[in-house]
């Protein structure tokens, strides 16, 4: 079911009709258990950042996120922000997408995993997908070339289920 915007002439998409507050909270929560877990400190700075990214599906570049945290009209600085992705990313919270040089959230948060992601080429939504069969050709082909994986990240580009609609 489409519906219409308010404004009249573009159609509504599926995703933008999901409430994003429901995956922050359970992302918050799930950060904050994981953390506790591994006696890792999730502070009000990598709290607010990993929230940052939930607000929607799309990936988020590391300056966009220095704006937002910034005070006083002046942003937050780069190697505070940096580090706290890096912790993000270290905690399995966060990826980093590499083609597109920004970050998602991760909706299963295990420490270092490989995964392939779905990125949308018409509004820049990004899923993941961890299909170990799609991991284990990978490595093996990779193996039989001689070449010893030390991870992988598959970045496929296509348009998602509401664009296409």
């Amino acid at each position: 079911m489409q519906g219409h915007a308010a404004h009249g002439d573009r159609p509504i998409r599926p995703d933008e009709l999901h409430d994003h507050r429901a995956c922050v909270t359970d992302a918050l929560e799930a950060a904050s258990r994981v953390c506790r877990e591994r006696g890792a400190q999730l502070t009000t700075l990598r709290r607010r950042v990993l929230e940052l990214i939930w607000a929607s599906h799309r990936s988020v570049k590391a300056y966009d996120l220095m704006d937002q945290l910034g005070v006083d009209g002046r942003p937050a600085k780069p190697p505070t922000v940096y580090r706290a992705l890096d912790f993000l990313i270290e905690q399995g919270l966060v990826h980093k997408v590499e083609s597109l040089n920004a970050y998602v959230g991760c909706p299963h948060p295990v420490a270092a995993h490989e995964g392939q992601f779905l990125i949308c080429v018409a509004c820049g939504r990004v899923d993941e997908m961890t299909d170990p069969a799609v991991r284990a050709a990978i490595r093996s082909g990779a193996e039989a070339a001689g070449y010893l994986p030390e991870g992988q990240t598959i970045e496929v580009r296509g348009r998602c289920a509401g664009c296409r609609a």
